[in-house]
C-alpha cells in the first residue's frame, strides 16, 4: 500500500514535466514537418481553439493577459516571502514553479505556438521572393515615398471604431490572397492595463496567445493605429513571424478603400525602408522627397515614442524577445521585423506585374 501511495505521489509531482516533455518532442517533429503543421494544426485544431477561446475572451472588457501576468508576478513574490519567513519549504516552492512553467510551456504551443512551424508566408500565398540589390531597393523606396505622400491624412482617436471595422472588412475581402482562414474567431482589440509601464519597454501592442486576445498600448499614436491593429490581428489568424505579420498588415491596410488605412500602411513600411537606408550616403535626399506634413509626422512620432521609452528597459525587452523568437526558429530574431522590406518589395513587384 505504501509503495502504491509512493508511486501515486511521484506521478502527481511528475505529470506536468511528462506533459512538457511530450510537447517538446512534438515541437521537434513539427519543426521538420511544416506541411503537417499547416494541415493538422493551423488549418484544423487552431481554428477551433481560436474560435472557442476568442468567443470567451471578447466578453471580458479588459486585457486578461495583463491581469494574468499581474497575478503571476504577485503570487511569485508572495511565495518568495513565505519561503523567507519559512512558511513554505524552498524545495516545495521550486517544484511548484517548475510544474507551472512546464504546463505553461505545453499550453503555449497548444494554444498558438505551433504556428511558428508552418510554411513561410511566401509559400502560403505564392509569393516569389526577389533578389534585392541597391538599385531595386532605391526604386521601391521612391515608389513608397510617392504613395505615402499621396495618401497623407490626419488620423484621429475618434476614428478608432471605424478603423477596427475597416481593418476587419479588409481582412474579410483579402483573406483568400493572404491564405487566411476567415473569420477564425473574434478579434476585439483591448487596451493594455499598464500602458504607461509597457511603453517604457517600447512595446506598442501584442497578441496574448493564452486567451487569444489582441492588446494595444493606449499611448500609440493614431497614425500608427490601423497598421498596428492589423499586425496584431494577423497574429490572431496564426501568422507567427513578425515580418509576416507586418506584410499581412501592410497588404490589409493598403488594399483598403480607406485613406487612413492606406496612409498608416505605407507610413509603417516607409519607416522600415528608412531604417535600412540610413547608412546610404544619399539618405537625406530620400527625406527631401517627403511632403512636409509627412516628414513632420515622422519627426513628431520619433520624439513622442523616445519620450515614452526607457532605454535600459527597452534593451531588456529586445534581448528577451530576440531570444524568444530565435528559440522558435525565427532566424533573425527581433530583426525579423525589418525582413518585411524584402517581402514587401516582392509583393509590390508581383502586384505590379499582375496589374499589367
Amino acid at each position: 500500500m505504501d509503495a502504491k501511495k509512493g508511486k501515486a505521489k511521484l506521478f502527481k509531482q511528475a505529470w506536468p514535466f511528462i506533459v512538457a516533455a511530450v510537447f517538446f518532442l512534438i515541437v521537434r517533429i513539427a519543426i521538420k514537418n511544416p506541411a503537417a503543421v499547416e494541415e493538422y494544426y493551423s488549418d484544423s485544431f487552431y481554428l477551433h481553439f481560436a474560435r472557442a477561446m476568442s468567443s470567451f475572451s471578447m466578453i471580458v472588457p479588459f486585457s486578461m493577459w495583463d491581469i494574468f501576468w499581474l497575478l503571476a508576478i504577485t503570487s511569485l513574490l508572495v511565495c518568495i516571502v513565505l519561503v523567507i519567513v519559512k512558511r513554505l519549504r524552498l524545495l516545495t516552492f521550486l517544484l511548484r514553479i517548475g510544474q507551472i512553467v512546464a504546463l505553461l510551456y505545453a499550453y503555449f504551443y497548444l494554444s498558438w505556438g505551433f504556428n511558428y512551424f508552418r510554411p513561410a508566408i511566401e509559400k502560403r500565398i505564392g509569393l516569389e521572393i526577389k533578389s534585392v540589390d541597391a538599385k531595386l531597393f532605391r526604386s521601391v523606396l521612391d515608389s513608397v515615398i510617392v504613395r505615402v505622400n499621396n495618401n497623407y491624412i490626419v488620423v484621429k482617436h475618434d476614428d478608432y471604431s471605424d478603423i477596427d471595422f475597416l481593418v476587419e472588412d479588409s481582412y474579410s475581402k483579402n483573406s483568400v490572397i493572404l491564405d487566411l482562414n476567415y473569420p477564425n474567431g473574434h478579434r476585439r482589440p483591448k487596451k493594455m492595463v499598464f500602458s504607461n509601464l509597457i511603453s517604457k519597454f517600447g512595446i506598442s501592442g501584442y497578441f496574448g496567445p493564452f486567451f487569444n486576445e489582441i492588446n494595444l498600448n493606449r499611448r500609440i499614436l493614431p497614425m500608427d493605429y490601423p497598421f498596428l491593429l492589423a499586425h496584431e490581428k494577423a497574429h490572431q489568424f496564426g501568422v507567427s513571424g513578425e515580418s509576416e505579420a507586418n506584410l499581412t498588415a501592410f497588404v490589409v491596410c493598403t488594399l483598403s478603400d480607406d485613406k487612413r488605412l492606406n496612409y498608416s500602411g505605407y507610413l509603417a513600411l516607409l519607416l522600415y525602408f528608412l531604417e535600412d537606408a540610413q547608412y546610404f550616403s544619399d539618405y537625406n535626399d530620400f527625406l527631401k522627397k517627403l511632403d512636409k506634413k509627412v516628414l513632420e509626422d515622422i519627426q513628431f512620432r520619433q520624439q513622442y515614442y523616445f519620450g515614452l521609452q526607457n532605454e535600459a528597459m527597452e534593451q531588456v525587452h529586445e534581448s528577451v524577445y530576440d531570444a524568444y523568437l530565435k528559440s522558435n526558429h525565427v532566424a533573425h530574431g527581433i530583426e525579423n521585423y525589418n525582413d518585411v522590406v524584402e517581402l514587401a518589395i516582392s509583393w509590390l513587384g508581383q502586384k505590379s506585374e499582375l496589374s499589367q
